[in-house]
């Protein structure tokens, strides 16, 4: 049997109806095990906490959403408050990250000096180190800096983001051209001009992905806001939601679940507007293939 008549065949078993029905049913299942947490974190928020510590799961919501916030709203602390604290904190972290690291992608892809692959062994190894244990000589530098209640600390620090400059650079290896740039220099373009007109339109999908990852990785950054903000007007969203359950009293899991749904609303709202360009990055990858 020749070739082609083998892979006529496999096309042939790939389009039939019952291996397309596979093929949707496993699609529906899978979208089904993602989604349902959020329905399930969703449902909770309109349900009171006796409901569910009887009956931890359901699917259907109930009428206790006005009272969970009240709760929400009635502790010592502004939930209004937090939400735009961690939006500016996210959305700035987020900016610099990203442009600073395709800056620096670019230049270790786009220029030859003596120093380039020390360099990238160098952001290669401070990869590695977890950033825990910088945090002790990071917060002795804030206090001495007069900077421990201040948001700049949890938003400049992103500019150096070792595995994002990682990422940038292996997508400008593949996809970068660099004819383009040397074109764009012999017509008197600057440096800069070619990076913010030519360059970073060519990394948009890379950009998107990388977005996404920080965004999310910011707006739920606990460990370090708890030990930098202490004042009330500086905390973050996700603090006010720990602060929940920190009620020696009762807790009350119908507003810790309301908290943990306004947490989660952004990271949605983000994803459906960057995944565009995420899938017209794979569509071009998949044609220039």
């Amino acid at each position: 049997m020749s070739t082609n008549s083998v892979s006529v065949s496999a096309l042939k078993k790939r389009k039939s109806p019952i291996y397309m029905a596979i093929i949707y049913v496993v699609c529906v299942i899978i979208a089904v095990t993602c989604i349902l947490p959020f329905w399930i974190m969703i449902v909770n928020s309109t349900r009171s906490t006796p409901q569910i510590q009887q009956h931890a799961l359901s699917l259907i919501p109930s009428g206790h959403l006005a009272q969970n916030i009240a709760v929400f709203k009635g502790k010592d602390f502004k939930p209004s408050v937090g939400f735009m604290n961690s939006a500016i904190i996210s959305t700035c972290a987020t900016i610099l990250a990203v442009y600073f690291s395709s800056l620096t992608a670019y230049a270790i892809t786009a220029y030859e000096w003596k120093l380039k692959n020390a360099f990238f062994s160098f952001i290669m190894g401070v990869m590695m180190i977890p950033g825990q244990v910088t945090l002790i000589g990071f917060y002795q530098a804030a206090y001495r800096l007069g900077l421990t209640n201040n948001r700049l600390m949890l938003i400049l620090p992103s500019i150096a983001a070792p595995m994002m400059v990682f990422f940038m650079r292996q997508y400008l290896q593949a996809s970068l051209s660099i004819e383009i740039v040397e074109s764009a220099r012999i017509d008197g373009a600057g440096e800069f001009y070619t990076f913010n007109k030519i360059v970073l339109p060519i990394m948009k999908p890379a950009i998107a992905t990388q977005a996404i990852f920080t965004f999310v990785a910011n707006w739920n950054r606990l460990f370090e806001p708890s030990v930098l903000l202490t004042a009330k007007e500086k905390k973050t969203l996700p603090q006010m939601v720990q602060l929940l359950r920190g009620d020696i009293y009762k807790t009350e899991f119908g507003s810790i679940y309301l908290g943990l749904t306004i947490t989660a609303l952004p990271l949605i709202v983000v994803y459906l507007l960057l995944s565009r360009y995420i899938v017209a990055g794979v569509a071009l990858g998949s044609v220039k293939g």
